[in-house]
């Protein structure tokens, strides 16, 4: 007696192993490179950010003031910014205009009289509620550079410097107006100075090249960062969120619409139009139906004959005797008057057309040849197709 050896067709550990290491390996390395570009990322903290070290950081002005004894506090909601203020302290407000209308009041009032010096970080629309006698021009600066023209000492000790970013108008007459562009000046200090508290102002300035790390080392950037930042032993650095709680309280409530761009509205606008036009360019035309020739005319024997030659060539007598079948019960339903729905149940046809014939008995007949099983051979079709012509031909006989 002889056994034969049974090969096992399960999939073994290394089957699986060689069939999965491809997506494994790349599930892994998916893993890693997340991981070390969220390591390279964790000391990013974004743009203008003293503790960023990144091109457009300002971790180098931050480590500099710190070497002659300043320190840089970073702030991140309105409350810990006011509560900052004071006559030994610089607050720097990096993006100013996203303070709504209620925190840039709060900020003014928390700032004036306290002999500090607040530094605004390009503001345009925030420029008059921040620094009054102060608004933003429309027409932005194109030069990169500019020299000081004016007679406050950090912006004399820098020489030029890359400041120009927006430009302003100043209703103010003890103001100091530097580094002009076509006569606007894109850097101003504001005297904000009261008997109590003297010293205070308000600088405003057009752009925030000056301060970041790639370009510190540019012109006089750094001279006038250190020199506007460096006034006080204590530097607050205020970088507005929308997490901010003070950001929703009050009488300002906004909505999605709110928040959006006026802009996007209109392009929204512009693109629902737009679609619409489309669709009735290309819609369809309501109207009486056109009569086209057809390229060919084709007569119903031809057709017929063609299908036929099909279901021989393929063998198909049962879809063939079907069809025949299907075609003779639809004719014989009106003939016999059953409805046309219940031409293909046997229970309503066999008995109208039995009645009909006058001859009761061929019911069992007629079950056989209008429902029953396909022909063995091509003889029995052929067959099949006569009686079925017969018995419409009889049932039509008045």
């Amino acid at each position: 007696m002889t056994t034969t050896a049974s090969t096992s067709t399960s999939p073994t550990a290394r089957r699986l192993w060689i069939r999965s290491r491809g997506v494994l390996l790349g599930v892994v390395a998916l893993v890693v490179a997340g991981i070390a570009l969220a390591a390279t990322r964790a000391n990013d903290h974004g743009p203008l950010d003293p503790r960023s070290p990144g091109p457009n950081g300002a971790r180098a002005v931050a480590e500099i003031l710190r070497g002659r004894g300043v320190e840089t506090r970073v702030v991140t909601t309105l409350a810990e910014a006011a509560l900052a203020a004071g006559p030994d302290t610089t607050l720097v407000v990096t993006v100013p205009d996203l303070l709504t209308e209620t925190q840039t009041t709060a900020l003014r009032a928390a700032t004036t009289g306290t002999g500090g010096r607040l530094v605004l970080i390009a503001p345009d629309v925030s420029t008059p509620a921040l620094a009054p006698g102060v608004s933003a021009d429309p027409t932005p600066a194109f030069a990169e550079t500019a020299g000081p023209s004016c007679a406050l000492p950090a912006a004399e000790r820098a020489g030029s410097a890359e400041t120009t970013g927006i430009r302003y108008r100043v209703a103010s007459d003890d103001a100091d107006s530097c580094y002009p562009d076509e006569g606007l000046p894109t850097l101003v200090r504001v005297p904000t100075e009261t008997p109590g508290n003297p010293g205070g102002d308000t600088v405003v300035v057009g752009a925030p090249t000056f301060l970041v790390n790639d370009r510190l080392d540019e012109h006089g950037n750094a001279s006038l960062a250190l020199n506007l930042l460096g006034s006080r032993p204590e530097l607050v650095w205020y970088i507005p969120t929308l997490a901010d709680a003070s950001a929703t309280t009050g009488d300002e409530q906004q909505g999605l619409f709110d928040l959006m761009p006026s802009g996007w509205l209109w392009a929204t606008l512009q693109l629902f139009l737009a679609a619409a036009v489309a669709a009735l360019w290309r819609g369809r035309r309501f109207g009486p139906l056109v009569a086209e020739r057809l390229p060919v005319v084709v007569r119903a024997s031809e057709t017929t004959e063609g299908r036929a030659r099909l279901y021989h060539a393929a063998k198909a007598r049962d879809r063939a005797a079907e069809a025949l079948r299907t075609a003779t019960r639809l004719r014989l339903a009106p003939l016999t008057g059953v409805p046309a729905a219940r031409a293909h149940s046997p229970e309503a046809l066999l008995p109208a057309v039995a009645a009909h014939i006058g001859d009761p008995a061929q019911a069992a007949g007629l079950q056989e040849l209008l429902f029953g099983p396909p022909p063995g051979d091509d003889a029995a079709l052929v067959s099949l197709a006569d009686r079925l012509d017969a018995l419409e031909r009889e049932v039509s006989r008045p």
